[in-house]
């Protein structure tokens, strides 16, 4: 099944509705349905990698690449200027709730340190 059985696999499968910001043949970037910041966006791989520990060498350029359009999914966004902030949350502990690896982009406001 293209892109998993999570709800990220239904947004690549365009079953449910998303605001896509970017999509390549390996990427799809998207607005969160829950935003912590006046932007925040979602990158995910097309492939269902279900968190950065489990992904395999094999995935370093997939893993490359999810940075290179989160980084222009942020200009477009118009956040280089000011900066922001990039997420990876990775396991329960680590506060991942949807298993399909994916990358936060948040900005638009300062970042608190430490997060969480």
């Amino acid at each position: 099944m293209e892109g998993g059985d999570t709800i990220f696999g239904k947004i690549i499968r365009k079953e449910i509705p998303a605001e896509i910001l970017h999509e390549d043949d390996q990427c799809l970037a998207f607005r969160d349905i829950n935003p912590q910041a006046p932007t925040h966006v979602l990158v995910i791989p097309k492939k269902p990698i279900r968190q950065l520990s489990m992904a395999d060498d094999s995935d370093e350029q997939l893993l490359g690449r999810l940075l290179i359009v989160a980084r222009k999914v942020a200009a477009m966004q118009n956040l280089a200027n000011d900066g922001y902030r990039i997420i990876i949350n990775d396991g329960k502990n680590g506060g991942q709730e949807v298993f399909h690896l994916h990358v936060h982009i948040l900005g638009g406001r300062k970042m608190k340190w430490p997060p969480g």
